[in-house]
């Protein structure tokens, strides 16, 4: 079992969305793709931005949005 769980990561990526909007991610699939993301950005080279003893680019991309060190924007022209 993953830890946090998708259901958690998710209810973290959207808690700054007000009610009766969208949500930024509302499938396991979104929060896949957006820690993939985050993870390549880590392997070429970004600086990651938590603390963790891990060295897996996954691990610690999947920490950020734990913690809500980043933040995933949604591409309105792709959002259709």
């Amino acid at each position: 079992m993953l830890h946090p769980s998708y259901s958690d990561l998710m209810a973290i990526v959207n808690s700054d969305v007000e009610p009766g909007e969208q949500p930024v991610i509302n499938s396991r699939y979104s929060i896949v793709l957006a820690t993939a993301k985050r993870a390549r950005q880590i392997i070429n080279g970004s600086e990651p931005l938590v603390d963790y003893e891990c060295s897996k680019p996954l691990s610690i991309a999947v920490k950020e949005l734990y913690e809500s060190k980043v933040r995933i924007e949604v591409d309105e022209e792709n959002n259709e």
